[in-house]
């Protein structure tokens, strides 16, 4: 029980120093929303509240709820959001079994359904969660997401130093194409389907940085089987190593998957 919650948790105040490029997808994401302002959504995957904070302020008579498996993530964004207390509430819950029907005029996330490994489940929850003509309006990691850098943990994982804890490690992360995700979409009942791949690499100027954004967010579920801060510092040195001599060095290649749909009215 001790190791299931462990894997529910995230380190949330670095998260929230980190987030730069999680922010300005979502920024993006959220201006392409055309809100009344009266709306009641949810925020499946709300982290921090960094894009929670944004999506309230474009809410000036409306309610969100942040929803967010980690219960580090849903304290820190509970009291960075303490002045919109009367509009906004928390709640720590998986997205593959919500604890909500017909709820919402809307559902917003970013960079949270890749973690979601059944991805039929999440889609008929989402759907059912929305209120009869609801929206879902989503981006999450997709296709050939950080590829490179997988390709490149996968091999450290299987060396001789680190294959006795990792070497039967499976991926925690689900990264769908878009033909996949709109059959989805469909199956769970969503019509007005729209899905879409796009690039989005980000890169840092430092080693140190690099390493201190894959412990943060890409690999904390790997490193929590490392027994030993030394292999945990290994494991992350390795590969900004590797990363010194790409072009641009220390570049993660992301790819977003674009998510709309509609609940039918």
């Amino acid at each position: 029980m001790a190791d299931a919650q462990k894997s529910r948790e995230w380190n949330a105040a670095e998260y929230h120093r980190l987030s730069a490029p999680q922010f300005q997808w979502g920024q993006r994401v959220l201006g392409e929303l055309h809100l009344g302002g009266d709306e009641c959504v949810l925020d499946a995957g709300c982290g921090t509240g960094k894009l929670t904070r944004l999506l309230l302020q474009s809410l000036p008579h409306g309610r969100v709820i942040g929803l967010d498996l980690s219960r580090n993530m849903v304290q820190l964004a509970h009291d960075y959001l303490a002045e919109f207390a009367d509009r906004v509430q928390f709640v720590a819950a998986d997205l593959a079994a919500l604890p909500f029907r017909e709820c919402f005029n809307g559902i917003f996330s970013t960079a949270s359904f890749h973690w979601v490994l059944d991805h039929d489940a999440l889609f008929r929850n989402l759907f059912s969660s929305l209120k009869a003509g609801g929206w879902l309006h989503a981006q999450c990691g997709g296709g050939p997401n950080l590829v490179r850098l997988r390709e490149r943990v996968s091999a450290l994982a299987h060396s001789s130093e680190f294959s006795q804890w990792l070497g039967h490690f499976r991926e925690p992360w689900f990264f769908s194409d878009a033909e996949g995700a709109a059959s989805r979409l469909q199956g769970a009942g969503f019509e007005v389907i729209e899905t879409g791949l796009e690039p989005a690499s980000f890169a840092v100027p430092t080693s140190r940085e690099f390493q201190d954004y894959l412990r943060t967010f890409v690999l904390h579920r790997h490193l929590e089987f490392l027994p030993e801060k030394e292999l945990r510092e290994s494991f992350v040195r390795k590969l900004a190593d590797a990363s010194a001599h790409d072009d641009p060095p220390w570049t993660l290649d992301y790819w977003r998957l674009n998510l709309r749909a509609r609940k039918p009215a």
